[in-house]
């Protein structure tokens, strides 16, 4: 076999002299397993040098793209900006497309205009519709990956997801929920800011299929297409609290949180139990101030690095056996905030 990088750099990596090193490239016979092992090291760390070493002045320019509340679409942002100087030898920035609502056609005619303009690589944390994914399908065929955070699209028309297992995230909710709420018997309102984010929507699957096999007395009722944004949330917990007076519950996949409790207050009705997701500015006040019981989170630095992490991958600029890490769903209750945050 041609030897992937010059002989006399694998034998001084290795330790061996050139002869060694060469009938192991080479399958001759008489060389120990121990010894080709040591030349397969050799090999990777050299790979992993010189890829370092490619990254040098390379610069790679991302676009994000979200549909999302500000206040998530601010930490997000803050998450990247921590990150991206982080990312050395490679000099990476970022363009933010970013909307509280979007129309499908309003977002078709963003992303057609970063493709005709050319990326490095695009994050999206957009509707699961047809639409979005013949873009994202248009993008791998122009060689631009497809980064999908904390909300999926289809596998085959994305390169990598990044965020925590959503399946995981509600079904910890609905346990812990279920736990804190006791046995009496009563209503969980479960929202959604919109059911076409498949993220959303595995966890409200999740938590009703842990809630119905632990907690059979808790029955859930679910709010959707109110966005995360406060007045139209607050209208359809209003609706959904009149129509329900045993709700005595929250778990919000969505957002809005603050409209969700104004609604409970204008009917002086108590909620027992508020699960919450994503520690933005809001929820940590909140959760502060003692109106959410837990929130569900992970480290958005951590979904940052692992998206530009998937772009360099994508460019051939990390070794070929890099794989990113799922996001780990942590739970914070007030006594992991202070009433300054």
């Amino acid at each position: 076999m041609k030897p992937p990088y010059p002989l006399k750099d694998i034998a001084f990596q290795a330790g061996l002299s050139l002869a060694t090193v060469d009938r192991v490239l080479h399958d001759r016979p008489g060389v120990r397993s121990v010894t080709r092992r040591q030349v397969e090291a050799a090999i990777a760390e050299l790979e992993r040098q010189y890829s370092t070493a490619g990254l040098a002045g390379r610069r790679f320019v991302i676009d994000i793209v979200m549909e999302t509340p500000t206040r998530f679409s601010n930490a997000v942002r803050a998450a990247f900006e921590a990150e991206l100087p982080g990312m050395r030898p490679a000099s990476f920035s970022a363009r933010f497309h970013v909307a509280e609502t979007m129309s499908e056609r309003d977002l078709v005619s963003v992303l057609a205009a970063i493709r005709r303009r050319g990326s490095h690589g695009v994050i999206l944390k957009v509707p699961s519709t047809p639409a979005m994914a013949d873009m994202a399908r248009q993008f791998l065929e122009a060689k631009i990956p497809v980064v999908t955070l904390v909300t999926d699209l289809p596998a085959d028309v994305r390169t990598d997801y990044v965020g925590m297992d959503n399946r995981v995230a509600g079904a910890t909710a609905a346990y812990l929920l279920g736990r804190m709420a006791g046995p009496e018997p009563g209503k969980v309102l479960v929202t959604l800011s919109s059911a076409l984010f498949s993220g959303e929507d595995e966890r409200q699957k999740a938590f009703r299929a842990a809630l119905c096999e632990r907690f059979p007395h808790l029955e859930a009722v679910t709010i959707s297409e109110g966005h995360g944004v406060d007045r139209t949330t607050k209208t359809l917990a209003l609706k959904a609290l009149e129509a329900h007076p045993d709700i005595r519950a929250v778990y919000s996949a969505g957002g809005g949180n603050r409209a969700i409790l104004e609604a409970f207050d204008d009917q002086m009705r108590a909620c027992q139990v508020f699960a919450a997701h994503d520690l933005d500015a809001d929820n940590r006040a909140l959760l502060s101030a003692g109106r959410l019981t837990f929130v569900i989170h992970h480290d958005l630095r951590q979904d940052a690095r692992s998206a530009c992490q998937t772009v360099l991958a994508y460019h051939r600029m990390l070794p070929a056996e890099f794989r990113i890490a799922p996001s780990r769903v942590a739970v914070a209750t007030p006594y992991d905030v202070s009433a300054g945050d």
